[in-house]
């Protein structure tokens, strides 16, 4: 079943960030709390989630221990392929969301995430194509950890 491991947020840009049983979304802006949660919030900018099988494919390609939240996502899932839920509709627990766009990995997560072994372009490079997905809040509520994730069928086309 496809549902969601963990919840983290960072309050401030580049500051730490913080795992939660729950949190608070609000539709067109994001998670209360989170850095980028204002008024009119670019759906680009609103949550991002990442796969739990990722990240512990790209520890086991570098033999590292990267824990899921030094990805700096908001949403950690299990079971679900979230590339495939770009330009899709889909629900975690009650809240709707829309895939905006694939969150490749930048720079900062590079240079966090970089050791004796392992360059920050090594990471970016290892993390390109499955750093998660960046999407739209489409209903407020509240995520817990232990939701389920379902993604909704695509459109026809007209």
């Amino acid at each position: 079943m496809a549902q969601v491991q963990a919840l983290y947020i960072a309050a401030e840009k580049r500051g730490p960030v913080s795992r939660h049983p729950a949190l608070k979304v609000e539709a067109g802006r994001g998670i209360v709390g989170d850095r980028r949660y204002r008024r009119n919030t670019p759906p680009a900018e609103q949550i991002t989630l990442i796969e739990s099988e990722q990240v512990a494919a790209f520890n086991r390609e570098f033999g590292v221990r990267v824990e899921p939240g030094a990805l700096r996502r908001n949403v950690i899932t299990e079971g679900v392929d979230l590339n495939a839920l770009e330009g899709r509709l889909f629900q975690v627990g009650g809240i709707l969301m829309r895939g905006i766009e694939l969150c490749e990995p930048c720079s900062v997560v590079g240079h966090l995430l970089a050791g004796p072994s392992l360059s920050p372009a090594q990471v970016v490079r290892g993390l390109t194509g499955r750093g998660g997905l960046r999407a739209e809040v489409l209903a407020s509520g509240v995520l817990r950890e232990g939701d389920p994730i379902r993604a909704h069928e695509p459109e026809p086309s007209a």
